[in-house]
């Protein structure tokens, strides 16, 4: 399936803090939504509508994602970055979904501590 949506900037490596990253959660309709997945930051603003407060995908948004992702979890205790505890079928789902999103969505910064 051909994705409806496409990257059209180079990625970006701007550093983020959790913190920084948790203020793109999607509450603020003036302010873009993104997650990160692994360390990169990605922008799902195209897909807004997945990642508002309310709706399937809003545990992700602000966040790194990483293990939910790993896990297929929409449980909102899940979606953190540590994903060192994944199995190996559970890293190939997580690597899977960092292609299907960078295939997608514009990689605008890395998370940092």
């Amino acid at each position: 399936m051909e994705p409806t949506t496409h990257p059209t900037h180079p990625p970006k490596d701007d550093p983020f803090t959790a913190e920084e990253l948790a203020k793109y959660d999607g509450k603020d309709e003036n302010v873009p939504v993104y997650v990160a997945i692994k360390g990169q930051i990605f922008d799902v603003t195209p897909k807004r509508e997945m990642y508002s407060p309310g709706k399937g995908y809003s545990i992700f948004a602000g966040k790194d994602a990483s293990r939910a992702l790993g896990m297929s979890s929409l449980k909102a205790e899940d979606a953190n970055a540590d994903y060192s505890t994944l199995d190996e079928k559970q890293m190939k789902v997580l690597d899977d979904w960092v292609a299907y999103y960078t295939k997608r969505y514009n990689i605008v910064g890395k998370l940092v501590k």
